[in-house]
């Protein structure tokens, strides 16, 4: 049986939604200034085994994006308890990270370390990364320089070569031009089948969804309405899209 690698036991996250800067700045020196509590994700429970990819729909405001954060300590739980286990790849922000005075040969490696990799793993995945992200000489060039396509393909090209245990995608297969889409697809799946690696996928497109994943959770308001498999999963999602609330 399969580990598990990603697992929410009862996770809320509250956040605390001031009138203004002034108000969200006094409220560090003092608990008496009022706010509105929002919360993001509300008691939700599930669990990833190692090798499965699962979609993860909701319209926007659903909570997608804080459940991510979690998973990748970007933000932490308010209440529940969180476990990942393995290297997480996020194709969230592409280009964070990224040091714009820094060529790109030189962000590779900084993203390589941040991601935990020694500097001779780096090395042996460079050319790979490289020839990936198609961006040709300037790729010795200060990222600064670059155009945002260009950092998107060198992001991507980053993410999904370093050896992931866990890849998290959040509508990055948007990339580029066709055929390069069509590259980052194909990439995707080559890595899912070939090294086993468990995905959470979080899009609005279903049809693509439904070329990676067999499983998927649709969440509204903060909270997990459907864990099963993909098909009813895009029926319920796509029934909360055509409703107005």
């Amino acid at each position: 049986m399969s580990e598990t690698v990603i697992e929410f036991k009862n996770v809320t996250k509250t956040y605390k939604l001031y009138k203004n800067d002034k108000q969200r700045l006094l409220s560090v020196f003092s608990k008496k200034v009022p706010y509105k509590a929002k919360k993001a994700v509300d008691n939700i429970s599930f669990t990833i085994k190692k090798g499965e990819s699962v979609a993860l729909f909701g319209k926007n405001g659903a909570g997608k994006s804080t459940v991510l954060k979690m998973i990748t300590e970007v933000a932490y739980p308010t209440e529940g308890e969180i476990k990942v286990k393995g290297r997480v790849s996020a194709l969230l922000e592409l280009t964070s990270g990224f040091d714009p005075e820094f060529t790109g040969r030189e962000n590779i490696y900084l993203k390589g370390q941040l991601s935990g990799l020694r500097d001779s793993e780096i090395r042996g995945l460079e050319d790979k990364i490289v020839d990936f992200a198609e961006i040709g000489e300037y790729i010795d060039q200060p990222v600064r320089t670059y155009s945002s396509g260009m950092k998107a393909r060198l992001g991507f090209a980053v993410n999904v070569n370093i050896n992931p245990e866990i890849l998290i995608v959040d509508e990055a297969l948007s990339v580029g031009d066709a055929a390069f889409k069509n590259k980052c697809v194909a990439k995707v799946n080559e890595i899912i089948e070939k090294d086993n690696v468990t995905l959470l996928f979080v899009t609005h497109a279903t049809g693509i969804a439904k070329q990676f994943c067999k499983r998927g959770i649709v969440m509204k308001n903060g909270k997990l309405l459907l864990d099963s498999d993909i098909d009813n999963a895009i029926r319920r999602y796509e029934k909360i899209v055509k409703t107005k609330a």
